[in-house]
Formats: C-alpha cells, sequence, structure tokens
C-alpha cells in the first residue's frame, strides 16, 4: 500500500462506491454538495460499511453558512456521532469555530470526547480562523489527529507555501492534509518535502441524469448549470493521483 493516503470526499452511494472500486483509500462521507459538506444519513454509512471495507470517516456538521453554532446545534452533532458510531463510522470530521474567528476549544473537546477511540480531522473552518499559527496549536491540544486545510486560501494552489510552513510545525503532532482544489501536479511538489502523508482529493465528475423526462419550466436546482447532473467521482483521475502518490 501506498505510503500516503488517498482521502476523497463523497456526497452520494454512487460515488461512494465507485471510489472504493477505484482505489481510494479512504472516504470522507458528507452530504450536500453545495455548502461544502454536511452530515450525511445513518442508513448512507450503514449501506456503505455492508457494501465496502476501506475506512469511512464522516462529516458532523448540522448546516452550511459557518462553524459558529449554537448549544442545540452542539447536541445535535453528538447525537449524530452517537449513532454513526454505532453504525461503524471510522473516524469523524468537524471543526468549529467561535464569534472572533478562533477554534472553540470547549465545543471541540466536547464533540472529541463523544467520538472517544476514534480519530478525528479539524476540516477546512481552519482556513476561515483569525489566526492559522494559534489555531493550529489549539487544535493540535485539543487532540485532533489530522487538520484539511488549503493553507487559508480558496485553493492548494494559493495556500501551497502556507501548507508546507503547517507541515514543519506540526512536525509528528498532526498530520497535516491538503485539500481544497487539490490537483496531482501539486502531490508532486509536496512530495519532494518528504513531510506529505496524507491527501484530500474529490476527483469529482458528473454524470448526466438517468430521467428520460425534463420539466419545460421548473428547476429545483440551486445552480441552473447543474441541473440534470449528478455528481459523481471520475476513476481516471483517481488513478492519476495514486500513479502520482506511488511513484518515487
Amino acid at each position: 500500500m501506498s505510503k500516503i493516503t488517498l482521502e476523497a470526499p463523497v456526497f452520494t452511494v454512487e460515488a461512494a462506491l465507485k471510489a472504493a472500486d477505484s482505489g481510494v483509500h479512504r472516504l470522507e462521507l458528507c452530504a450536500d454538495f453545495g455548502e461544502g459538506g454536511v452530515t450525511p444519513s445513518l442508513g448512507m454509512l450503514s449501506f456503505l460499511k455492508e457494501k465496502i471495507d476501506i475506512p469511512i470517516f464522516v462529516m458532523i456538521r448540522p448546516r452550511g453558512g459557518d462553524f459558529v453554532y449554537s448549544s442545540e446545534e452542539l447536541y445535535v452533532m453528538r447525537k449524530d456521532m452517537t449513532y454513526l458510531k454505532k453504525s461503524g463510522a471510522d473516524g469523524f470530521v468537524f471543526g468549529v469555530l467561535d464569534k472572533t474567528g478562533d477554534v472553540n476549544v470547549d465545543a471541540c473537546k466536547y464533540l472529541l470526547q463523544t467520538a472517544e477511540d476514534l480519530p478525528c480531522t479539524f476540516h477546512r473552518a481552519f482556513d476561515v480562523c483569525a489566526d492559522k499559527n494559534k489555531a493550529l496549536e489549539i487544535i493540535i491540544q485539543c487532540g485532533f489527529q489530522r487538520l484539511l486545510t488549503s493553507g487559508g486560501e480558496p485553493n492548494v494552489e494559493k495556500g501551497m507555501n502556507t501548507i508546507l510552513d503547517l507541515m514543519r510545525k506540526s512536525e509528528e503532532k498532526l498530520i497535516v492534509m491538503p485539500g481544497g482544489g487539490l490537483q496531482p501536479h501539486h502531490v508532486q511538489v509536496m512530495k519532494k518535502t518528504g513531510m506529505l502523508k496524507e491527501i484530500h482529493a474529490s476527483c469529482k465528475a458528473f454524470r448526466p441524469s438517468l430521467s428520460e423526462f425534463r420539466h419545460p419550466t421548473v428547476s429545483l436546482s440551486s445552480d441552473p448549470a447543474m441541473e440534470g447532473k449528478v455528481l459523481n467521482i471520475d476513476p481516471e483521475l483517481v488513478k492519476s493521483f495514486l500513479a502520482t502518490i506511488s511513484h518515487d
């Protein structure tokens, strides 16, 4: 097995099955691609655990919009984690901030306690933190095993230098996993440092809807350009990432 782990975010059963079949090492299971990922259904996880044997980390996010959550939302997040853990979740992905843009330590510890022995990734809420260096130290102290980040920029391309700096600062305390517009050529650059351990790549593609009927005036998609398209995985892009991380 490759020394570098390839994780892919998936939003549908179809994409999850195809990703696993294409050789992805680990899944980040989410719902609602348009919001950047929220908590998926219990039924979806249960089904996939019956069908595939690679680890599945589950997104814990009650809604889009921001990462500042009420006590009620945090309670729901904890409940979701409890049920998803019983259904076979191999890890969790979440991040909570306070109103000033710092990591909400109490909220994160509250959820980490619920995860118990399962590994947890602090997601790209990190990229909108007010102080990245301060946030990194807090995330490590809280007990997260991984940090998913584009380096505080819209994508890995722009955040590359910061990502490499975060890797150096975290040393063996935390796995810094680049993600957000990641492409194979980015991986080639980061591999040369010897610090790269895991990558997060959507490898996304869209297939046409199987519906033979299209309503002439009504569209229920928030993005008209996506009407009649279904999010999926590109096996060829998965192969490209796998070839890149396995090549010396």
